[in-house]
């Protein structure tokens, strides 16, 4: 039955991108504006997001909201699957999602996040990168959008103690904005491809972090306040002394 669903929602999310196919054309024919193509970006989204609810049986709830501010922020997640790169379009409208050049290659849908717009970055170019993120990070911020990065650079498993890549604390220091963590268990549910299950993802906004630490106290602090909420859906503690509680 699972797999079925799964297949039912690949063909679904085909269907639903190639309805996009004639608002990108209008975009192309009026000059590509920002703002007209960042909502037809958050409804692809939301249209997915129902396709998995409906079809899979896959929701999602939110935890501790009340610690997004209200002016913009830089937000740091833990990455575990595509479904996190979709849902914060929804969950934090117009957010700024630091994102790797590969998710272009993706029909249609990469048109629409590199105009609407993400910060697009080449991981295979470090140097580039981190000026890239900080430009574009400080460009996104003057604009009132909130700024939104995956540090561990791709997929990990919940069972993986987290690891941020070098550049986060960078961003962190050049921003100076307060941090709020995020954990997700989306990996739980839809691990890679289109593979997915029923389920609720939870998306755990933590307390936020001040800006003006240093590096080493940044990256203590918000590794480890997203390492200690992913316990609680780990069924073994990563020191193999058993289940954690939650």
């Amino acid at each position: 039955m699972a797999h079925a669903r799964s297949l039912l929602f690949a063909a679904y999310w085909a269907a639903w991108t190639t309805l996009f196919l004639a608002p990108l054309a209008v975009f192309l024919l009026s000059g590509s504006p920002e703002r007209p193509i960042r909502r037809a970006t958050r409804l692809w989204a939301r249209g997915i997001l129902a396709g998995l609810r409906h079809i899979v049986g896959l929701r999602y709830v939110e935890e501790g909201r009340q610690h997004l501010p209200a002016k913009p922020c830089l937000i740091v997640a833990n990455h575990q699957s595509t479904w996190e790169t979709l849902a914060f379009l929804v969950l934090v409208p117009d957010v700024a999602i630091v994102a790797k050049r590969e998710l272009l290659a993706i029909p249609v849908v990469g048109w629409f996040l590199r105009r609407s717009p993400m910060i697009v970055i080449d991981r295979g170019n470090g140097t580039q990168a981190l000026r890239t993120m900080i430009d574009e990070g400080r460009a996104a911020v003057a604009a009132g959008r909130s700024v939104l990065i995956f540090p561990e650079g791709t997929r990990s498993g919940i069972d993986a103690p987290l690891r941020f890549k070098r550049g986060v604390e960078l961003l962190y220091g050049r921003l100076g904005l307060p941090v709020v963590p995020v954990a997700l268990n989306s990996g739980l549910f839809w691990p890679g491809g289109m593979a997915t299950r029923a389920g609720t993802v939870v998306v755990s906004y933590l307390t936020a972090v001040a800006p003006g630490l240093t590096a080493a106290e940044f990256l203590r602090g918000t590794e480890g306040a997203i390492d200690r909420e992913l316990d609680r859906w780990r069924p073994i503690g990563l020191d193999g002394l058993g289940a954690k509680a939650a």
